[in-house]
């Protein structure tokens, strides 16, 4: 009768042995570390040495300092060292390493070839990456005109409109466009102004030159600004959520500045790369070999010198889908491109009509280096300095019309990776710079989470002390059950990825309760029906079978609550719900599952004449006494 089956009590088995496993990177805390990359991808062990031996005269403890896959990791003794550790080892290698902030994972190989990885915690239990980023507006008026000027290029060429080249944006933010005279001038903007009616335009002579001026209007300056940090704030959350990190903060600070907090990030420097990161890419035809000065751009490909139109066939705009693959033919990784209807019309076009020419891709980068200087006063100071890294990363013969979707060659894996993830998350509206960057403490203090932690440990003795004393043997299975819980609920948590937070804490010290108070209402039960004259076995049967039903209904109803907070709530409030609602079922579970193998252990003959239960209780022929 209380007996499970082998099948039943192997799953159990195997349920918490598992559990045991996912729930163990959670007891290997990373350490505080400084991550080293370099521009070309490799950092060599004499690089390591020479920041080891900065940390080393500057008085910080570091350890287990290893170059893994051209990446330095150096390790340190207290994570209050890092940001000083940065500024050392910044000013002591060249500008083209790149020094970044990490943690560094301590969970063992056969956990990691298990795939176990520890929880996630937010900014209030764990810390994390701070940056304040400065969006260029003015940047993004230049992009807008820059466009509208490739526009009017092409319009003056279709309808055969001589200018003197060339036709760009100048230093004021304006489109500047010369003619021969002023004839030619108005024919000109008659055009322009039939397709640009938003934009001011203004005249001038100038020697021999019949200028013709376009600027954006204030107020639509200010409406694209408002867009543009409005786009690169959804941008910015969508490339973490690429990136896998759980509730990012992200928040607007001033009129063109970004607030930037990221939770327990593991790789700060892809972290900042992706952040800042514009990615664009641009599609040119290879220019003629007569082709008139000041229409191309030079680059070189492959150590080769090109010349190409400066003229955009399709720009990253029109770009809306972008994935990884490997070419079967090279096994190289590859990126297939998606293009939007105008894109895939407009390279169709071109394509077609210059069948056997060659067709160039630019990818242009916006990038930042850290450069940390000794000031006057010898205190260190760390800027970050804006570059754009243009290169030409495929220039192939055009061999039939392109269409929709076609795939780009030629780059490295994690290129090829971070290219793609560009690409899907969205283009940002203007480049973004930082201005500060460094590691924010766990925003409640160190104290307030050691007394969250410490409330847990204090709950669960307290309820290991009340069941030993109250229900004896009985009350040993219920703890067991209530650290199987807690297991379980660690491990599912590990594994799917749920971000912890204080509220987190305190919805699973409401678990714990929870899971006891199942038990209470199963010992009770079993304790009635011994003194209503049940035999043991039938009363321990009785116990578990007719306590079920009240057990569900009071946890279905708090879940209901929990699925609602959840789905309505934000921030503490859902890291409060995940873990109560994720805690109701594991407790149900265990408080069904595993205290009932446990007794049936304890309990499970059929001969049973006496239980450890708590109080005398009447037994049918006997007096049993706990």
């Amino acid at each position: 009768m209380n007996k499970y089956p082998l099948w039943k009590n192997l799953m159990l088995v195997l349920i918490v042995v598992l559990s045991f496993i996912y729930a163990a990177p959670n007891f290997y805390p990373a350490d505080p570390a400084i991550q080293i990359s370099h521009d070309s991808g490799v950092v060599d062990q004499a690089a390591l040495d020479d920041a080891t031996e900065a940390l080393d005269a500057d008085g910080i403890a570091w350890f287990g300092a290893i170059v893994d896959n051209g990446v330095g990791l150096i390790r340190l003794r207290d994570q209050n060292d890092q940001s000083r550790a940065q500024q050392i080892i910044n000013l002591n290698l060249p500008s083209d390493f790149v020094v970044a902030l990490n943690l560094a994972p301590n969970t063992p190989s056969w956990l990691e070839a298990l795939k176990a990885t520890p929880m996630s915690y937010g900014l209030d239990l764990q810390g994390g990456v701070h940056f304040l980023m400065e969006v260029d507006l003015d940047e993004a008026v230049g992009k807008q005109l820059n466009d509208s000027a490739a526009a009017m290029r092409t319009l003056l060429r279709e309808e055969r409109i001589r200018y003197r080249p060339p036709l760009n944006v100048d230093e004021q933010n304006r489109i500047a466009i010369r003619f021969t005279d002023a004839e030619t001038r108005s024919v000109g903007l008659a055009s322009i102004r039939e397709e640009f009616p938003d934009l001011v335009f203004r005249t001038q002579e100038l020697a021999d030159d019949f200028l013709l001026y376009f600027s954006m209007p204030e107020t639509s300056v200010l409406e694209l600004q408002d867009y543009a940090i409005q786009q690169n704030l959804t941008t910015l959350r969508s490339r973490m959520n690429e990136l896998g990190v759980k509730e990012p903060n992200i928040l607007q600070n001033g009129i063109n500045r970004i607030t930037i907090e990221l939770p327990g990030v593991q790789d700060t420097t892809r972290a900042k790369d992706m952040i800042s990161a514009v990615a664009t890419l641009q599609f040119h035809l290879v220019a003629d070999p007569g082709a008139a000065p000041g229409t191309t751009l030079e680059y070189e490909y492959q150590g080769v010198p090109y010349r190409i139109d400066e003229e955009i066939i399709v720009g990253g705009e029109n770009v809306t889908g972008a994935q990884t693959s490997i070419d079967t033919q090279t096994t190289l990784p590859q990126v297939n491109i998606t293009l939007d209807a105008v894109g895939a019309q407009r390279i169709n076009e071109v394509t077609r009509r210059n069948v056997g020419k060659s067709m160039a891709i630019l990818l242009s980068e916006s990038k930042t280096r850290s450069v940390t200087e000794v000031g006057p006063d010898g205190e260190l100071t760390t800027t970050s300095v804006p570059f754009v890294d243009e290169r030409l990363i495929s220039v192939a013969t055009i061999q039939t019309a392109l269409g929709r979707q076609f795939r780009i060659t030629g780059l490295e894996g994690n290129e090829a990776n971070d290219l793609a993830l560009l690409i899907r998350s969205g283009a940002l509206a203007a480049p973004m710079y930082p201005v500060e960057e460094g590691t924010v403490g766990p925003s409640l203090g160190q104290e307030n989470i050691n007394n969250g932690i410490q409330s847990v440990m204090i709950g669960l003795a307290a309820l290991v002390v009340f069941m030993l004393a109250y229900y004896r043997v009985c009350g040993i299975a219920a703890i067991v059950a209530l650290f199987c819980n807690l297991l379980i609920l660690m491990a599912i948590m590990s594994i799917v990825g749920w971000t912890l937070t204080m509220p987190g804490i305190a919805g699973i010290v409401l678990t714990l309760g929870m899971a006891v108070d199942a038990n209470v209402l199963i010992f009770a039960r079993i304790r009635e029906e011994i003194e209503n004259g049940m035999s043991i076995p039938r009363a321990i049967n009785a116990g578990y079978e007719r306590a079920f039903v009240t057990i569900v209904d009071a946890n279905v109803t708090t879940l209901i609550v929990a699925i609602i907070l959840f789905s309505i709530g934000t921030g503490p409030v859902k890291g409060f719900a995940i873990t109560l609602s994720l805690g109701i079922l594991t407790s149900m579970f265990t408080s069904i599952m595993i205290s009932r193998a446990i007794v049936n252990l304890f309990y499970g003959g059929n001969q049973v004449k006496s239980i450890s239960i708590g109080s005398a209780i009447r037994i049918p022929g006997t007096v049993a006494d706990a």
